[in-house]
């Protein structure tokens, strides 16, 4: 699933792509995609619409125009691209948002996971999905103070917390992976052990590790690639995520998986005792 960087990527690939451009009409072909409202209302009101800018919001894009902002989530496979209305859709597309200009965007998804809720701009944050969503980790309101005050009154794993978006907005799998064993934190030490300065060093690693793979276009781990079709390189940086059985970057000790809050989990257990 993309995570704050692949999206991040996406949301600002796709800004270069749709901006300004004005909806037509829109069609769905897979419904279950729409959330909220009712089908012919989403597409009716989309229509003549102006898309004016593109947000994120933890794992969520939001899709700005003149009227309405759609909220969308790629979840496992989804991604966006702009094509010519002459160049065939394949089976997977689902989606269509139709131009005046005679271009399309279309959401592509395989798995058919993705989500799409349409709100009168300005309420979307007040509402599911988005109302939910914890602390932005790139934003100055994610301070270690603040994880200390979110995590004292918790026993959970620190990895269970760090991977629920209702204390932070955007971490996954592979950024808490990386970010505990730079931090040198095991994932199952309790959330509420650990002291001010260590929540200080897992803050830096977060916002280090989440602006490096911003950079470098995020991960491409199986399937990402941004709204013009390009990977991101930040995967042939990992310290420990996917590398069961290589080598520490920084001991040279092997790497292990682990099951964490139900999840892969990879360390390094001279690193992370």
């Amino acid at each position: 699933m993309p995570e704050l960087p692949e999206v991040e990527n996406v949301k600002n690939t796709l800004s270069q792509l749709v901006i300004g451009k004005t909806i037509d009409h829109v069609v769905v072909k897979w419904e279950n995609i729409i959330k909220l409202p009712e089908l012919d209302e989403f597409k009716a009101r989309l229509k003549g619409q102006t898309i004016e800018k593109i947000e994120r919001r933890g794992k969520f894009l939001k899709l700005i125009c003149n009227e309405d902002t759609i909220v969308s989530h790629l979840r496992m496979e989804g991604r966006y691209g702009l094509f010519s209305k002459d160049e065939p859709a394949d089976k997977h597309t689902h989606v269509i948002f139709s131009f005046t200009d005679g271009t399309e965007l279309r959401y592509r998804d395989v798995r058919k996971f993705g989500t799409m809720h349409l709100f009168t701009k300005g309420t979307e944050d007040a509402q599911l999905p988005l109302s939910k969503l914890g602390a932005e980790p790139l934003s100055d309101e994610f301070t270690p103070v603040l994880m200390k005050e979110m995590f004292h009154k918790t026993s959970r794993s620190i990895k269970a917390v760090l991977l629920d978006q209702q204390f932070i907005a955007g971490l996954g799998n592979i950024y808490v992976d990386e970010a505990l064993h730079c931090a040198g934190i095991h994932p199952e030490t309790p959330a509420c052990r650990l002291s001010l300065p260590r929540l200080k060093k897992l803050h830096f690693y977060i916002v280090t590790i989440l602006g490096e793979s911003v950079e470098k276009g995020g991960s491409t781990i199986r399937s990402y690639v941004n709204s013009v079709g390009e990977q991101g390189t930040f995967q042939l940086t990992l310290h420990v995520y996917g590398r069961t059985g290589e080598s520490c970057r920084t001991c040279g000790k092997e790497i292990v998986r682990l099951v964490v809050a139900g999840r892969g989990t990879h360390i390094c257990t001279s690193c992370q005792k």
